[in-house]
């Protein structure tokens, strides 16, 4: 296979190798990906993305999206943004489209060269998340921890194109984020295992907010999440629709449209750009033997 080349991009520190594979080019595997996310002998990621031709003429290009373990992921909002900014650029176009394996997702520039995306409307059915069990979604009755002594319970459940479960806590801060989320991760209660949102609600309209993303672990900043724990928290009666969610990477803008979508807005960043090497690529065909 030839060198591939790539773009190494982020959204508030949620960062992305994105390989631009329309014009028939083959679709990545497990393989490529788990060789590519290595961050000391491949190139490291939060996801990996590729920009594929997609069936309609009408939609801009198709997002597939994987997380660093090689597992496909059907949304992430950091990377929506930053794919968006890309099309925007190359079309001119006051207004993209993305597809992606959850849905059409449709993108504009926003003010202060931030791009503006709608997320669609949140799934909040307990088959949608999805969960093994019928469960009130508003507050999922689940414990985490000794069963005696329970750590947290009673997460928000929401599906913003993937699975996620939301705490709403003390102090975002200080709480043991690496700890808790694989166990929340990989709870029975989440077939498709899920992303955790742990938040501190600041005011009506300000959420702090550290994210443990499924496949990847504890991430700068997560789009998705970020749709969730604002839906989460108004479901609850915390907070407003509209909010400014504070990631460890920066502030993201979300509004939950009442009977309608999620709409976030933040920022996006080129780091840098290169070649998926043969090193890498040699690597990638020995893990498919």
């Amino acid at each position: 296979m030839d060198a591939m080349p790539f773009r190494k991009m982020h959204g508030l520190g949620n960062d992305f190798v994105i390989v631009d594979l329309r014009g028939g080019k083959p679709s990545p595997d497990a393989a490529l990906v788990r060789a590519v996310a290595d961050r000391r002998r491949g190139i490291g990621f939060d996801q990996f993305i590729s920009i594929e031709d997609d069936p309609s003429a009408e939609i801009g290009a198709f997002m597939g999206i994987w997380n660093p373990d090689g597992s496909r992921s059907g949304a992430c909002g950091n990377a929506t943004r930053c794919v968006a900014s890309l099309l925007l650029a190359e079309t001119g176009d006051d207004s993209v489209r993305v597809r992606t394996d959850a849905g059409i997702l449709n993108a504009w520039p926003a003010a202060g060269g931030l791009v503006r995306v709608d997320m669609g409307k949140p799934k909040l059915e307990w088959e949608e998340i999805p969960l093994t069990d019928a469960s009130d979604t508003v507050r999922i009755d689940v414990k985490f921890g000794p069963i005696d002594n329970p750590v947290m319970w009673g997460p928000g459940a929401v599906n913003m194109g993937n699975p996620h479960a939301v705490f709403f806590i003390d102090d975002a801060e200080a709480f043991p984020v690496d700890k808790i989320g694989p166990m929340v991760e990989n709870h029975p209660m989440f077939p498709e295992r899920t992303n955790v949102e742990f938040c501190t609600v600041l005011d009506r309209n300000r959420i702090r907010m550290r994210v443990w993303e499924r496949g990847a672990g504890i991430t700068q900043a997560c789009g998705s999440g970020a749709c969730a724990a604002v839906v989460a928290g108004v479901r609850r009666k915390l907070i407003d629709r509209k909010c400014v969610v504070m990631l460890d990477g920066g502030p993201l803008g979300i509004e939950w449209i009442e009977s309608g979508p999620v709409m976030m807005t933040g920022p996006v960043a080129l780091s840098f750009t290169g070649e998926i090497g043969p090193d890498i690529l040699a690597q990638a065909e020995r893990e498919r033997r």
